[in-house]
């Protein structure tokens, strides 16, 4: 597919991201002073600490000229391109992942409430409960922006398959893309950002705590964490 999509410009205060709560919030790149640092932390694979030699392990997957370190919520934000889904996602392929966003909450609730469910359609059990961890970033740069109603779109859309999104996300990294800001293929009127660069990912802090409660149907119940 050509790299025919426009390019807009994109500025976000607080676009919504949900991570299991599970994941910690801090990690060993929160602490250090500067990326320049990170090469010394490669000879702690050696060490028996298994959280350390897990993160500074994975960050080999992103050329080290994009690792972000010593600002708050870097261990976070790296974590999104360090650990992408087995398949990858819309947007990304298994060896490198990106920072998926919503615009709005309702649309992060739709995008999360879909994947879960369909994992556990998978097993065909609908009685649990998870814990998620909202951030909130902005985003002040260029995202190609595939929101048009066009046929050249429409495969990027699919329901299910990845296989042409990955794809023409692929070419766009290779071209040196910032990401794609596209219409949510599960809620209605919803935007979401797939930002492909660590670096562009600003101001990453908390918002809160949802659960999703299933209790026998495929539609959870959602409500926010008190604290």
């Amino acid at each position: 597919m050509e790299l025919t999509s426009a390019v807009t410009r994109v500025r976000a205060r607080n676009t919504c991201r949900l991570v299991p709560s599970r994941y910690p919030s801090k990690g060993i790149l929160d602490q250090i002073a500067a990326p320049e640092d990170l090469p010394i932390l490669f000879e702690l694979e050696s060490w028996t600490n298994d959280r350390i030699s897990t993160e500074v392990g994975l960050l080999r997957r992103i050329p080290r000229e994009e690792w972000i370190a010593g600002r708050p919520m870097a261990s976070v934000v790296m974590a999104a391109f360090c650990h992408p889904r087995p398949g990858g996602g819309r947007f990304n392929g298994p060896d490198r992942g990106a920072w998926y966003a919503a615009r709005d909450i309702e649309t992060a609730h739709a995008e999360v409430a879909y994947h879960r469910t369909a994992e556990l359609a998978e097993i065909g059990v609908f009685e649990t409960r998870l814990e998620m961890r909202l951030y909130l970033a902005g985003f002040d740069c260029a995202f190609h922006d595939l929101r048009a109603e066009i046929p050249a779109h429409v495969p990027l859309r699919h329901p299910a398959s990845y296989t042409a999104s990955q794809a023409f996300a692929r070419e766009l990294l290779t071209a040196g893309s910032n990401g794609v800001i596209y219409r949510s293929v599960r809620r209605a009127g919803g935007e979401c950002i797939a930002c492909f660069r660590p670096r562009l990912v600003e101001n990453v802090r908390i918002g809160g705590y949802f659960e999703y409660r299933w209790e026998g149907g495929r539609v959870p119940a959602i409500r926010k964490l008190a604290g």
